[in-house]
């Protein structure tokens, strides 16, 4: 149960990119609507990482002191007066982008598009590296007791991968290619699984990362440093190619991989965003064989999926959460994810101290 609330509460504030400053700032009031959640767990994301190296990425740059982190699960401390889904005590996941729910994008189910999202860790918007934050009830979902925080947390960066099955319209027993071995590269190995995916081919420079995606569920490691992954792919796959390739790594060689080893009248799902806006493709081969391209942009309508998918034993995606630091701790959480790509597969922080059993 939740004790009495304080007044105050630390905050891990990024005052100027690769600053970060425990701070002491006032716990904030739910409005009518919303509901306040005491942090249990946030996963640092690669775009934390990019705000605390670069103070930017694309559009969105950081002018004012911000405070990360945006995957994140907890427990519902407090209620708005007009809350009728949540009490005291519920154990949430935290969706992080709050849509305005009345654009035709939102009404239309596709609210990652809403051009009046609030998303965490989004300048100017404030994030999760805090004891509380307050967040609007129909973006929280209820998680079951035997699911950790940790894998709540999770569900965000799964959603990513989720969302690129769905809007490719995948079908069970269909092979999957998935170039890039992240943590939404190794999340979508779990939703690969999760679909029924009957082969799962996984390519990646890091060796930890290749393995970690085969006790995920994948069916074949192939590493990039080996020089030719996409003709590797092909032979497993008797030149067939696969049903969906989907790229999460971000950068041109990658894409080029996934364009290869789709098949026939195939689909490609692209997450990664590489360094450059323009990259060329084969226009005849993509009309010749009919292939299908999807922009992959966050997600929309998975936290209910992911939630259930984690909490079946599909994967242990816990297991990931190799670093684990608190509140107090959270700029050490941050440059440890920057350096430790060989040895890090995702970085944990604890607003309310390390949860018993996690």
């Amino acid at each position: 149960m939740i004790n009495k609330l304080p007044r105050m509460m630390k905050a891990a504030v990024m005052k100027t990119p690769g600053e970060i400053a425990i701070e002491e700032i006032p716990v904030p009031e739910p409005a009518a609507d919303e509901v306040l959640v005491k942090v249990m767990a946030v996963g640092v994301c690669g775009s934390d990482i990019h705000y605390f190296e670069h103070g930017r990425i694309g559009s969105y740059v950081v002018r004012k002191p911000i405070i990360l982190g945006h995957e994140c699960a907890g427990i519902v401390a407090a209620c708005g007066r007009n809350v009728t889904r949540f009490a005291p005590g519920d154990r949430v996941a935290i969706e992080p982008g709050v849509a305005c729910g009345k654009c035709e994008f939102c009404k239309s189910g596709r609210y990652n598009l809403c051009p009046e999202v609030q998303f965490l860790a989004t300048p100017p918007v404030d994030g999760a590296f805090v004891q509380y934050i307050r967040h609007r009830e129909d973006f929280l979902h209820p998680i079951p007791d035997h699911l950790s925080f940790e894998a709540a947390a999770l569900i965000e960066p799964f959603s990513v991968g989720i969302h690129a099955l769905n809007r490719a319209r995948f079908q069970p027993g269909g092979e999957v290619a998935i170039i890039g071995m992240g943590p939404v590269g190794l999340m979508t190995v779990i939703a690969a699984k999760a679909f029924g995916a009957s082969r799962i081919f996984v390519s990646y420079l890091e060796e930890n990362r290749l393995q970690a995606a085969l006790r995920l569920g994948a069916s074949h490691a192939i590493p990039g440093a080996a020089g030719n992954p996409a003709e590797a792919i092909l032979q497993l796959t008797g030149r067939r190619g696969v049903d969906l390739a989907v790229e999460t790594a971000g950068h041109p060689s990658a894409l080029k991989t996934t364009m290869r080893v789709v098949k026939r009248g195939g689909k490609i799902s692209i997450v990664g965003l590489p360094a450059v806006d323009e990259i060329g493709f084969n226009v005849p081969f993509l009309c010749d064989n009919e292939i299908d391209i999807y922009g992959i942009f966050r997600y929309a309508n998975t936290y209910r999926q992911g939630a259930n998918f984690l909490s079946s034993g599909v994967a242990d995606a816990a297991s990931l959460v190799t670093d684990r630091f608190p509140l107090e701790q959270t700029r050490d959480a941050l440059a440890r994810a920057m350096t430790n790509k060989a040895g890090s597969l995702k970085v944990m922080v604890y607003p309310n101290g390390f949860p018993a059993g996690e």
